[in-house]
């Protein structure tokens, strides 16, 4: 019986650990252990900033509404409130496009919001 050789296999994975290393300072590209240990770290911080980028963009709009609304006299949580009370469903990301390109319609859910809320 033939032995098996995993020559081809090892030299595939190798190669493609070595290019997703490529641009890494020094040893980090040319090596396979000290660049795969480079690459699983990078992997594993870009899924992690995946996560982040989705909260910061949150906080932005958040931080934004919050802004507009208090321009037109109302806190951001009773907006918020004011809007869901009313049946308003619009999400955050909007919202904040809202509060910076079209302040009247901004204040129209505003008054609304406020309506809503001392009702």
């Amino acid at each position: 019986m033939a032995r098996v050789k995993r020559g081809k296999t090892t030299n595939r994975r190798h190669k493609k650990i070595l290019k997703q290393a490529k641009g890494y300072y020094g040893a980090k590209s040319k090596l396979f252990r000290v660049a795969n240990v480079a690459v699983m770290r990078s992997l594993r911080s870009a899924y992690i900033g995946r996560k982040h980028k989705k909260r910061e963009y949150r906080k932005l709009w958040i931080s934004r509404i919050n802004a507009g609304a208090r321009q037109n006299g109302i806190s951001y949580s009773r907006f918020m409130n004011g809007l869901k009370v009313s049946g308003i469903e619009i999400n955050r990301k909007m919202l904040s496009e809202m509060a910076i390109h079209d302040p009247e319609g901004f204040a129209k859910l505003a008054e609304t919001a406020k309506n809503a809320v001392q009702k």
